[in-house]
């Protein structure tokens, strides 16, 4: 095996495992607030940031981590819609997306060509070293942002979905993103459809699910969006994306961080996500900053920063895990679409706090109130039982 040290005496060598979002997010905000870091980016695809959009409102954004949104080109929109049978609505709320060949441009632009490494894959990862292709790279500190990992002492629901740009012959006509579209038909768990106009002829259409299974039929949900897009008139597909979201019913932190593992972490593998949406970016986006002002950037000093991070985010968000439970255990497949419609009744500023993860107690209280759009002894019941 071949080994080398990765940087120069005198200056900290950081390595970050994985360039996704998390891992691109703290590439960047390091780079350009701390470039006396010596930093390696090690990715196992051939460009940052896979083939992803990743969203998110303008409510879910502290002050002091927007700076980190700001290095990379994004699309905005003032407002954004929901649909459901017995409720539409438009929140003026802004919504926010950033494509992953943004993050790519952004990251080969601030870092050095020798900083960053594709298609690598890494097979070992310690406090102080990464095994990719048979080469050992040892330095100062090791950031763990390869994706999530399997956790049996966890239990999950998912968010899945299949998403197409679809190029219209004419503009499609849609003037705001489609949070929800729960008007479909309600097939494997609660389904709605999610459209983001790019353009004034492109559209992007993603068919989610709410479901027990993270099973993907891949050509089923293909053939629903083109259902679908064909409302819109004549049409070509000119991108795919696909993703399986975890969705936390229950479980205990110590399972997504092992007592004996001294290695920090980032983005899903460390439980960096809203238990509830799936949405990784804000605190994609904390994180980063939080880092890149970190004087102590040793393997030790991260993870206790980055565990300690994570632990305090699993407390605060426990509300969420009791909600899932109710979606998933109280209502029936196909009823599940209740809960959001019910949800969506609530005021503006009160769903931004719910997608930011910062809800009051008087929040938590008005969310439950009122009458449930499930059985209220199965809801009682479902929140009420752990995982198994």
């Amino acid at each position: 095996m071949q080994q080398r040290v990765f940087g120069a005496i005198g200056m900290t060598r950081l390595i970050i495992c994985g360039g996704g979002l998390a891992g691109g997010l703290v590439a960047l905000a390091l780079a350009k607030r701390r470039p006396e870091i010596d930093l390696l980016l090690v990715e196992s695809g051939e460009r940052v940031g896979g083939n992803h959009i990743w969203s998110f409102f303008d409510t879910d954004i502290a002050e002091e981590a927007r700076w980190v949104v700001d290095l990379v080109a994004r699309r905005r929109w003032p407002d954004h819609e929901i649909r459901f049978p017995a409720r539409e609505r438009v929140i003026p709320i802004g919504y926010n997306s950033i494509q992953s060949l943004d993050l790519d441009s952004a990251v080969r632009a601030a870092l050095r060509p020798e900083q960053l490494r594709l298609n690598a894959v890494v097979s070992e990862v310690g406090p102080t070293h990464v095994v990719a292709h048979g080469e050992r790279i040892e330095a100062d500190a090791v950031i763990d942002a390869r994706g999530p990992q399997p956790t049996p002492g966890i239990e999950l629901g998912w968010q899945k979905f299949v998403g197409q740009v679809c190029r219209f012959d004419a503009p499609h006509g849609v003037p705001r993103p489609m949070i929800m579209d729960a008007t479909v038909d309600q097939i494997d768990g609660y389904r709605f459809v999610y459209l983001l106009p790019l353009s004034r002829d492109e559209l992007l259409i993603e068919d989610t699910y709410y479901s027990t299974s993270p099973i993907v039929d891949f050509s089923a949900l293909k053939a629903r969006i083109g259902e679908y897009a064909g409302r819109f008139g004549g049409f070509n597909v000119i991108a795919d994306e696909s993703g399986v979201l975890p969705v936390v019913i229950g479980g205990e932190l110590r399972d997504l961080w092992p007592a004996g593992d001294r290695v920090p972490r980032l983005g899903l593998r460390g439980g960096f996500f809203h238990p509830t949406t799936g949405y990784s970016l804000p605190d994609a986006a904390a994180n980063a900053a939080l880092v890149a002002d970190q004087h102590d950037c040793s393997t030790e000093a991260l993870n206790t920063l980055l565990r300690g991070r994570s632990e305090a985010l699993w407390r605060e968000r426990h509300f969420f895990q009791l909600l899932n439970r109710m979606l998933f255990r109280a209502a029936e497949p196909r009823q599940r679409y209740r809960v959001l419609e019910h949800f969506y009744r609530l005021p503006a500023a009160l769903i931004g706090r719910f997608y930011a993860g910062r809800l009051t107690m008087l929040d938590k209280l008005r969310i439950v109130s009122g009458r449930p759009p499930v059985p209220i002894g199965r809801a009682i019941a479902a929140m009420r039982r752990r995982a198994a």
